[in-house]
């Protein structure tokens, strides 16, 4: 087995054990640095890129180090495809959903509404053809993509009202990410592209009626319950989305091979911690927001089969117009219908039986 593939398989503990230290110890020392689209206050997030940074340098013996940025320090948070892609820094982490507006073909290396959820992202990304996919995308913004993170099934967001039927929709100045946006658009809510550090004070100020940001364990943080006590789920518009480590692809290439595959080892980690400290996470906190009096709420199923209808027309319509988005998007939802119909028979009905159990 060669070195790389060693590192790749060894995991993150098992490098110096396996001898790989002296190899590393020889390479120049590299300094990069990240842009993240995330406010430092959150550790989930935020955190993630540090614990990938973290092990990168463990991995090199502190040979390879990158000083992790949060979102506005160096650039806007939804700056970083452009700082990448411009070299004005070597990596970033960020949602791809986010650029949207560049193209929507970026919020399949994510999630899109109805989409999957993260085994399945994973699986696709992994196993599948997505992170080919997504590289054939991403190389005309100069970006190697690592997934780069996970926040699990998300919660539907805060809202000072309830939100019974898709009527209560209308004119709602709601926070959201972009793609969730137009699909919310024909129901005449007012889609608001916030950053997170900037969300508490649009709640607080009324410039935005409702907003969602990740789940419990951050939204308790963030304080959104101080101000809108309704909280609704399931998060439709991502079941599963993938934060991505993008880097720009001469900054890459510029790497040995040993390098290369400490970062991709390093980024793998990140990946599952993300997804484990929201699934930790996230139980305690929920109760804690119930138990302080915030009032949970499922979206009705008039809501939920309005955004449905409305985000299978937006896919036809890509599919029409865009060839990036039509090339992606046939594997991506050919690979989703299989995994459907394996988790109907195995995690699906497992998970139903099991949540109607007291232990």
């Amino acid at each position: 087995m060669d070195r790389r593939s060693l590192i790749k398989n060894a995991g993150i503990a098992g490098v110096l054990a396996a001898g790989i230290a002296p190899a590393v110890h020889a390479q120049a020392t590299v300094r990069w640095r990240l842009a993240s689209s995330f406010p430092k206050s959150l550790d989930t997030i935020f955190g993630t890129a540090e614990v990938f940074a973290k092990s990168v340098s463990d991995m090199t013996g502190g040979k390879f180090q990158i000083s992790v940025h949060a979102g506005g320090e160096l650039m806007p948070a939804f700056g970083v495809v452009d700082g990448v892609q411009n070299a004005s820094v070597e990596m970033a982490h960020t949602a791809p959903y986010y650029f949207y507006g560049k193209d929507p073909t970026f919020c399949l290396g994510c999630a899109v509404p109805f989409g999957m959820n993260t085994r399945q992202q994973n699986a696709w990304m992994y196993e599948g053809n997505g992170l080919k996919l997504m590289r054939a995308f991403y190389a005309k913004y100069n970006i190697i993509n690592l997934p780069g993170g996970n926040t699990g099934a998300q919660m539907g967001g805060w809202f000072r009202k309830e939100i019974k039927s898709v009527a209560d929709l209308k004119g709602l100045k709601f926070r959201t990410n972009p793609f969730a946006g137009k699909v919310l658009e024909p129901f005449g809510v007012i889609p608001q592209s916030i950053p997170g550090a900037d969300l508490y004070p649009a709640l607080e100020k009324g410039t935005l009626d409702g907003l969602e940001w990740v789940g419990p364990y951050d939204d308790q943080k963030l304080g959104f319950n101080k101000i809108a006590p309704f909280y609704y789920y399931p998060g439709w518009w991502e079941g599963g989305p993938e934060l991505d480590f993008y880097i720009n692809t001469k900054a890459w290439e510029g790497l040995s091979a040993d390098y290369k595959a400490i970062v991709e080892a390093a980024a793998a980690h990140a990946n599952i911690t993300m997804t484990a400290k929201y699934d930790a996470k996230n139980p305690i906190a929920l109760k804690q927001l119930v138990g302080s009096g915030t009032k949970l709420r499922p979206f009705s199923q008039d809501v939920m089969n309005a955004a449905f209808k409305s985000a299978q027309q937006i896919y036809s319509d890509l599919n029409n117009t865009n060839p990036e988005w039509k090339k992606i998007y046939g594997d991506w939802s050919k690979f989703l219908a299989d995994q459907n119909a394996w988790f109907r028979y195995t995690e699906g009905t497992f998970d139903r039986f099991m949540q109607q159990q007291k232990l």
